[in-house]
């Protein structure tokens, strides 16, 4: 994951943010990437996928948890 980290690291630093407040661990990236997958194969279309990614920063970002999170979009999508 270093590239993440990296770019992770420039844009805390561009936009005065602790870094760690903003980083992927490795864990919440399988989640992430499994749900993007989802996302990409339940629609047909794979620019849901980053865009399911947006949505679910943003519902992070007012305290929904990323376990609730993944239970309501593989819900959704069977």
């Amino acid at each position: 994951m270093a590239w993440i980290d990296d770019l992770t690291n420039q844009i805390a630093e561009a936009h005065g943010l602790d870094p760690q407040s903003i980083s992927v661990s490795e864990s919440e990236a399988e989640v992430l990437l499994e749900l993007a997958g989802l996302a990409a194969h339940s629609s047909g279309a794979r620019t849901n996928a980053p865009l399911l990614c947006h949505v679910l920063g943003r519902a992070r970002s007012q305290g929904v948890s990323l376990e609730a999170l993944s239970e309501t979009v593989r819900a959704a999508v069977q």
